[in-house]
């Protein structure tokens, strides 16, 4: 029976919402357990969209978290397809697009991020694209196929994980693509130009064209049709469709409406919260891509917007709601896959953080393991073509400890020796 009296409401219908749900049920919590979410779907994962599901690997039910009856048998209450348009603090209330009042005594804010736009001419032609919700996804299936068989070309804005993703699956339907970025390789601000050239060399072993250091400026077409893409350096693609891969924004206008502490450009924006997770109202937490983290181990605040992050705060900030002690320490991790490599990255390592890259292993092979230092110690390692090791490049990371470079870079010297 569930305990009327208590109300913990949840906005936001991703997985860091769908997995705090699932923990509060978990811990014994017997109030009310309301979840709102803006899209019609039941919550889901996001890595599929631009990998196994994109691809036509997956089927589309093995995206969601739990299955459609696991809501109404845990007493979760769900409000999808609802837009959340206001905070009351002082009454203790969200307000619904459709004028409904529901009472919170603690609020989870998990509303996550949103495609950045191309502010360019052209953007409101037919085949302009993003990624960020299932949606996008079915219909950018339907598009690669459609390319494939017409041999038609793609252009991708950026070249992040998203881009390079989508650019490996859009080659596997026979689609012609070309990303255009103004880095001098991929993943210039995550991984580096040294590790960056090989995603460069993979992508174009497997036909991608790239067109670095120029942004797009024009997307033009005919009918309502896209023609072609140019760039700043006066160059012009041929395009079918286009596709915006170039970050995401968190979605706190909620946050910030309700007056909540926010975290300043340059620390990522989002929501300031401790380190259980709580934003400066003892009534509220927040969770995901949202939230800005204190966090003791990289001295400094963390936004982190992949899918781990999501699968660990959620359960962390619903403990916190019980009243538990949580401190929320996780090493940042995500994984990806492209054709036949497939990696994982954990740490925290931004441009101008380290000073060395080590790499362990044959990259020419692509299988190693890359290692970002700085002063000697481990800020973050990505393994590639190289599995269970993801543990012992953790371990690392914490110890915080100065480590022998040349040691480290030595596949015969195991990873856990140098703990």
């Amino acid at each position: 029976m569930v305990d009327a009296h208590r109300t913990f409401v949840i906005i936001g219908g991703g997985l860091a919402g769908a997995k705090a749900a699932e923990t509060l049920r978990a811990e014994g919590f017997s109030g009310r357990v309301i979840l709102i979410g803006d899209e019609r779907d039941h919550p889901y994962e996001r890595p599929p969209l631009s990998k196994g599901y994109l691809l036509g690997k997956d089927e589309r039910d093995s995206v969601f978290v739990h299955r459609t009856a696991w809501y109404a048998g845990a007493d979760i209450e769900l409000h999808l397809g609802q837009v959340v348009t206001s905070i009351d603090r002082d009454g203790r209330s969200v307000q619904l697009g459709d004028n409904t009042v529901v009472h919170y005594d603690k609020l989870l804010l998990a509303t996550g991020a949103e495609p950045r736009r191309l502010d360019i001419p052209g953007t409101d032609l037919v085949g302009v694209h993003h990624l960020r919700r299932l949606a996008h996804s079915d219909r950018l299936r339907n598009v690669l196929a459609a390319l494939g068989r017409d041999n038609g070309h793609l252009v991708i804005a950026g070249a992040g994980w998203i881009g390079l993703e989508i650019a490996a699956a859009a080659r596997g339907y026979g689609a012609e693509v070309t990303v255009v970025a103004p880095s001098a390789t991929p993943l210039h601000h995550v991984v580096g130009p040294e590790v960056g050239q090989i995603f460069t060399e993979l992508h174009a072993e497997h036909g991608v064209r790239f067109h670095f250091g120029a942004r797009l400026t024009e997307i033009t077409g005919q009918d309502g049709l896209v023609l072609a893409a140019r760039t700043d350096d006066g160059e012009e693609h041929p395009a079918h469709d286009v596709l915006a891969a170039i970050g995401a924004a968190p979605r706190t206008s909620l946050a910030e409406a309700a007056g909540l502490d926010m975290a300043g450009r340059a620390e990522g924006g989002g929501v300031l919260v401790d380190a259980s997770l709580r934003t400066s109202d003892p009534h509220i937490y927040a969770a995901g891509d949202i939230a800005s983290v204190d966090h003791p181990l990289f001295g400094g605040r963390l936004r982190v917007e992949h899918w781990a992050n999501a699968l660990n705060s959620g359960p962390a900030a619903a403990k916190a709601m019980l009243g538990q002690d949580v401190t929320y320490d996780r090493i940042p991790y995500f994984f990806s896959d492209q054709y036949d490599l497939g990696l994982e990255y954990s740490g925290w390592a931004p441009p101008g953080s380290y000073d060395q890259v080590v790499i362990r292993g044959d990259a020419g092979k692509r299988e190693f393991i890359a290692f970002w230092l700085k002063d000697r110690r481990v800020l973050a390692g990505m393994n590639v073509n190289v599995w269970d090791v993801t543990e012992s490049i953790q371990k690392l990371i914490r110890a915080a400890r100065p480590v022998d470079p040349d040691t480290l870079g030595d596949p015969s010297v195991p990873l856990d020796s140098l703990l």
